[in-house]
């Protein structure tokens, strides 16, 4: 077992399993003689297992006894009465001593190696808020350590990130990371979850802040987010342009739009299109396949053609979404449906409610 300490106060320990831990409950009978604790008997309690795993419990708790002094030996014994625990799957059991002990000595420099091992504990018996509980108490209230090169604040962050469902917490714990293992993390996948977070606060400003740090990291594999490229491009690309294309109603838009196709203006319709996040894709491509845009030009389409359209609005548009079939656009797919969107940007208490004529679908609905 070796032990350094860094220059920025971290204590390094290599040495025993790595595992998970949390909180305080005790049943350990101490004394105080001075300013030492010492062992005033082995609790039957703890002595169990087969015949040589009870006398090797027995030679450890007299080991723990003599040894009054934090330090390398002291951790060594009380590691090992807890991974003897661990191996048995004697949780309850792992739980009381370490909390035991860490309540009896608050000032022990591997307690957050003995609440990892708590909380791991509790992992196992799948008492996760409980585990939550240690992670959170290691990470602010206890001095780093690190185990096999591996930072247990750092652990304890990820496994917060996965066991919270706290927007405020989860903003706290990726913060965290990013400030304090910004070489040890990927950033990619780091920031967009961030963005993701501040949104569930309503703080969209920063959620766009967190996006746009994300943006550079293109490709990055973000389980349950397919489209996270081309979701926090589409957000902070709408928050930097102008966004004046957009309408305070459907009504006013679609009015526009009809007045555009009855003068055969192409002008008046690019009055009318987003300008930017705007698609033009057939009904089988992918939401993200965006490919062709920069060559798209209404006024090829328009010049010498008499554009029809719907008198009402397809049967699929609902309160966010709206779909108008158009005609007359080409020889090879004559039938457009261009596609009107509610606004969602509460960036922006001005826009977010607003409509955008956002796309266009070629051909017939399937």
């Amino acid at each position: 077992m070796e032990k350094t300490l860094c220059k920025d106060g971290l204590v390094k320990v290599s040495a025993g399993p790595l595992f998970f831990s949390f909180f305080l409950i005790g049943a350990l009978s101490v004394c105080t003689t001075g300013d030492s604790r010492i062992i005033e008997g082995i609790d039957p309690y703890y002595i169990i297992g087969t015949t040589d795993q009870q006398e090797e419990l027995q030679d450890l708790f007299g080991l723990l006894g003599q040894e009054t002094r934090s330090g390398e030996e002291q951790f060594s014994v009380v590691r090992e009465i807890a991974n003897v625990y661990a191996q048995l799957r004697e949780f309850g059991r792992l739980i009381n001593f370490l909390g035991s002990w860490t309540n009896a000595h608050p000032d022990d420099p591997y307690a957050a190696y003995y609440l990892l091992m708590i909380a791991y504990a509790y992992t196992k018996q799948e008492a996760y808020a409980m585990s939550a509980l240690y992670f959170d108490l290691i990470v602010k209230n206890y001095p780093d350590l690190s185990i096999r090169g591996e930072s247990i604040h750092k652990i304890c962050l990820n496994q917060l990130i996965n066991l919270t469902n706290n927007p405020e917490q989860r903003v706290w714990y990726y913060q965290e990371l990013i400030s304090r293992f910004s070489e040890e993390i990927d950033p990619g996948p780091t920031y967009f979850m961030l963005g993701q977070a501040y949104e569930r606060t309503g703080e969209w400003n920063r959620a766009i802040q967190a996006y746009t740090q994300f943006l550079p990291y293109y490709g990055a594999i973000i389980p349950g987010f397919p489209d996270a490229d081309s979701y926090a491009k589409q957000l902070v690309d709408f928050n930097n342009s102008r966004k004046d294309w957009t309408f305070e109603n459907l009504n006013s838009l679609l009015t526009a739009v009809r007045t555009a196709l009855d003068n055969g203006s192409s002008y008046q319709m690019r009055r009318c299109q987003a300008k930017v996040n705007f698609f033009a894709r057939s009904w089988g491509q992918e939401d993200r396949d965006n490919s062709g845009m920069a060559e798209f030009n209404l006024s090829d389409f328009m010049m010498s053609n008499q554009i029809r359209y719907a008198p009402e609005l397809d049967a699929a548009s609902n309160a966010n979404e709206a779909y108008l079939r158009t005609w007359g656009w080409s020889q090879y797919i004559s039938t457009w449906y261009l596609y009107f969107r509610k606004i969602n940007f509460p960036s922006d208490p001005e826009i977010h409610g607003r409509w955008e004529w956002a796309g266009i679908y070629y051909g017939e609905k399937f």
